[in-house]
């Protein structure tokens, strides 16, 4: 065990930080390799094992050249549960798991609730979970998101309803809705070089970035659906891009929106808003 350990610090020393490199030596070890917590911490002799050896040193090649720990490892925790992730999806961030509590704490006993850009699904699941008597739809315009999220589901017990849908092109539903959350592409263009290139080289650009000349698209479409899909007194909630809230909070206004809240995430920032109709 201790040869392991050393192996790694060797191998990641200049990749992380150290409290980092600590967590990614944790998670090597009991999420990958397999090994005890008790034989993790009290460092006990391993035995040679040939096709633990290939796969730390596969995922230590993979780390070096960038690759976000959680697609190696192929999953990532989420408000409690565990959800598969790999390229096809963005790693579910705590920022987003925030957005998940503030619609819980305001849920009522049922519902219908739609995620948009559902990605790896971890919001409809996680709510889904949490809501048992509400009625969860997912959408998504990729087919191999739609797959990792189905397969999130299935996992964690809850039964969503996952669909191929491109929201910028939705013209007719027949579905009626208490709630819709998106968490949809908010990064600008022009903030590209302030990011780190594991997100950059690795998560799917799709899901991440919009145009400078219109950063708002998004939001303005799911509000647009929202007046003609949301049940009297329903509510939108989105992750936002800081930069953007006073803008978007104006949008909503205009929209026929009220009772708008922005709301900061644990860093500080400006990173949920809620708004009824």
């Amino acid at each position: 065990m201790r040869y392991i350990l050393t192996y790694i610090d060797n191998a990641l020393k200049s990749c992380y930080a150290a409290a980092e490199l600590e967590s990614v030596k944790k998670a090597l070890c009991l999420e990958l390799l397999g090994i005890s917590s008790v034989t993790y911490y009290s460092k006990e002799a391993l035995t040679p094992d040939p096709e633990r050896e290939r796969k730390l040193e596969t995922a230590l090649n993979r780390l070096a050249q960038g690759e976000p720990l959680q697609y190696i490892i192929g999953s990532t925790p989420f408000c409690g549960l565990s959800f598969r992730v790999d390229s096809r999806v963005l790693i579910p961030r705590p920022e987003t798991a925030e957005l998940v509590e503030w619609i819980t704490e305001d849920a009522g006993a049922s519902g219908s609730l739609l995620d948009i850009g559902t990605g790896s699904g971890c919001i409809a699941v996680t709510l889904a979970h949490n809501l048992p008597h509400w009625k969860v739809q997912g959408w998504d315009i990729s087919e191999g998101a739609l797959e990792v999220a189905r397969e999130n589901s299935r996992l964690n017990g809850t039964d969503v309803e996952f669909n191929k849908a491109d929201i910028l092109n939705v013209t007719v539903t027949d579905c009626y809705f208490d709630v819709i959350v998106s968490n949809p592409p908010y990064v600008m263009e022009s903030e590209k070089e302030q990011m780190e290139n594991r997100v950059l080289d690795f998560e799917p650009h799709s899901a991440l970035f919009v145009p400078d000349s219109d950063p708002l698209m998004f939001y303005r479409a799911i509000a647009e659906f929202g007046n003609r899909v949301l049940n009297k007194g329903g509510r939108l909630y989105f992750e936002i891009n800081p930069l953007e809230a006073e803008a978007l909070k104006e949008m909503l206004s205009d929209a026929g929106y009220h009772d708008i809240e922005l709301r900061k995430d644990i860093f500080g920032k400006q990173r949920m808003i809620k708004a009824k109709l």
